[in-house]
């Protein structure tokens, strides 16, 4: 068997050997690894995931997700190579919302709102805001788990323009659970058109719509519709797709355009998560990918002052990251051993987007000399950040949703894929997702 070819199955296998080891070991051998708190400990709790063992064989979206599956499944892959690309662009954000929608469906209403609405989240405390001024000034003295009228565990462990995002819906009457959570969901949908928008600015549109299928029909759709993290995972692909149209573009004013905008977006996203910084590298991928390091200073300097205002404002990153780092490690992080973590946390990343990941991820590795460039340049910058997430040990457990920015860079490993396993592969990953969404209460 040619070691291309054998570098799939290799990976695969792997991926399903370690999202296995990651389940059964620490109800073997009784490790206490605390995906949730010790307090709310339960023998249902399944780690690596937050979440428990909680089977529901139908559900109001069961339906209409085996249907979509079964139709993507059967026509996905022809579609996404024949269409027209702007078809292709609107075909797949309608997919892709369809597929979010029915699988958060599959709890009913819940599935949308259930998550939002909870007390660690944003929305509570996005409805007390009057004053964004005094919220800014005393973000900082709200985040220690001790303090006085201390910021609830997501508020608390984000940069303030979460929050804002969700005072603002609140601001709009968009403040309930549920429609907080339409919003939310229609705005992750995008994130795969941002993805091939990318692509096909940095010349590798066949790619795109080899990789098209995959990364609208993830299995991380199961935690997209559900977290703010895929709100996040949205604002950074859109601004790698800004980059990289300001790198290829045409004229200096589209250039200058496109690289304000992907600045603007690139801080926001700054300001919305913490780890986000860390698609700083996949940016250095697009800019080596376009052979361009133009659109860099005008980039970099927006997305510096979006930071730099909000210090004006009252609220400096730099200050407050030391103040949630030690708030993390006074709370759960430290029951959360890292001899598990730091290879469960992989298993993690498997089951959300799917353990055909670990085959497209073998196969660039096997075959980078000879795939496209772009694809494994951009994989390879979503691998590092995975990385460095994973060693900074500030990624204990929660990783499926967490890791919701790097998944899409990661899921184009699929593209250098042969045909035959992207045919088959995308039926396993549809399964995957009907599978974990059926079988698991994934908190998210």
């Amino acid at each position: 068997m040619p070691t291309r070819a054998r570098a799939a199955w290799i990976g695969l296998v792997a991926a399903l050997l370690l999202v296995a080891a990651a389940f059964v070991l620490p109800r073997w051998l009784g490790w206490e690894v605390w995906p949730r708190a010790p307090r709310s400990a339960s023998p249902r709790e399944i780690p690596p995931l937050h979440g428990l063992w909680e089977p529901k064989w139908w559900g109001p979206g069961t339906l209409p997700a085996v249907a979509l599956a079964a139709l993507a499944g059967g026509f996905g892959p022809a579609l996404a190579r024949r269409l027209p690309w702007g078809r292709l662009l609107l075909t797949s954000y309608v997919v892709g919302l369809a597929w979010l929608l029915s699988l958060a469906f599959v709890d009913g209403s819940d599935g949308i709102s259930r998550v939002l609405g909870g007390e660690y989240e944003y929305l509570s405390s996005a409805r007390d805001v009057t004053d964004v001024s005094a919220l800014l000034h005393g973000y900082v003295d709200r985040i220690p788990i001790d303090a006085p009228d201390a910021w609830p565990t997501h508020p608390a462990g984000h940069p303030p323009l979460a929050l804002l995002f969700f005072v603002g819906l609140v601001k709009v009457g968009l403040g309930g659970s549920f429609a907080a959570g339409l919003v939310v969901t229609a705005a992750a949908a995008t994130t795969a058109l941002a993805v091939l928008v990318a692509l096909r600015a940095l010349g590798a549109e066949e790619s795109a719509r080899r990789a098209a299928p995959f990364v609208v029909l993830t299995p991380a759709a199961v935690f997209m519709a559900v977290s703010a993290d895929a709100l996040f995972a949205a604002v950074g692909a859109w601004g790698l797709a800004c980059l990289a149209l300001a790198a290829t573009a045409s004229s200096r004013g589209r250039r200058l355009g496109w690289s304000a905008v992907a600045g603007l977006l690139l801080g926001a996203g700054v300001m919305m998560s913490y780890g986000l910084p860390l698609l700083g590298v996949v940016a250095v991928a697009v800019l080596v990918a376009a052979r361009s390091w133009r659109p860099l200073p005008i980039a970099a300097g927006v997305a510096l002052a979006v930071v730099l205002g909000f210090a004006a404002g009252g609220f400096a990153w730099w200050d407050a990251f030391p103040v949630l780092r030690e708030r993390y490690w006074d709370g759960i992080a430290a029951d959360r051993p890292a001899a598990y973590w730091l290879w469960a946390d992989l298993a993690a990343l498997l089951v959300s987007a799917g353990p055909l990941l670990g085959a497209g991820l073998a196969r660039t590795a096997a075959s980078w000399r000879r795939a496209d460039r772009v694809v494994v340049l951009l994989v390879a910058a979503a691998g590092a950040c995975i990385v460095l997430a994973d060693l900074s040990r500030m990624s204990k457990a929660e990783v499926e949703r967490i890791w919701l920015p790097f998944v899409p860079w990661l899921t184009l490993s699929m593209a250098l894929l042969p045909e035959r396993w992207r045919r088959w592969g995308l039926v396993l990953q549809l399964a995957w997702a009907l599978v974990v969404q059926h079988l698991l209460y994934t908190s998210w």
